[in-house]
């Protein structure tokens, strides 16, 4: 991301956050609830895969089930573990995650929340991800694995400026599509299909 890494610390991701693994109450189907005032139960299904933040979801479990649960708040990281795994999620609300996720908190004191989220995509992390996956059974990752991973560890002030210009790309990002949109509506309308 930043280019020559003998620029940089590089420090594991245990140096510089908390890891651990969701849990699920089991049966979960004994623990599922309609209740306005259940906890969130955040699901893969919950999150496309463009999204960076996690918003909502569609199911909620019962406090009891909760917790049986690990409970995670905004800012918090979520990292899948199986199937597609090393996908980085930042939670924007509060809930329970099952075990198929991987939680990374308490980070903020050496990592710009945007910044670490870029860092966990890039190419230089995922394959770390792909390389311990890659050494199991069935492909995942777990909290172990994870917490050996290295990260480069820029100034705040450094972290803090990628950050910013990582979010005007993604409203350019953004506006472009809407623009693409748009005129292939344009398109569509003034030259219609026969």
């Amino acid at each position: 991301m930043f280019g020559d890494e003998k620029r940089y610390p590089s420090k594991s991701i245990a140096e510089v956050a908390n890891i651990c693994r969701g849990a699920s109450p089991r049966p979960i189907s004994d623990y599922l609830t309609e209740d306005v005032n259940g906890v969130n139960w955040i699901k893969i299904g919950d999150i496309s895969i463009d999204d960076i933040y996690v918003t909502h979801t569609a199911e909620k479990i019962t406090k009891e089930g909760a917790k049986k649960s690990r409970y995670v708040t905004p800012g918090d990281f979520i990292l899948s573990n199986s199937m597609s795994f090393g996908r980085p999620y930042i939670l924007g609300i509060e809930g329970c995650v099952h075990d198929g996720w991987l939680i990374i908190s308490d980070y903020q004191e050496s990592l710009n929340t945007l910044f670490f989220y870029y860092e966990l995509r890039a190419n230089q992390v995922q394959s770390q991800f792909n390389a311990l996956a890659n050494g199991t059974t069935v492909e995942n990752l777990n909290t172990d694995l994870v917490k050996g991973v290295n990260i480069i560890v820029p100034s705040i002030e450094l972290q803090n400026e990628f950050a910013d210009y990582a979010q005007f790309c993604d409203k350019l990002k953004f506006e472009v599509q809407k623009l693409v949109k748009n005129h292939l509506k344009y398109i569509y309308i003034k030259f219609p299909l026969e």
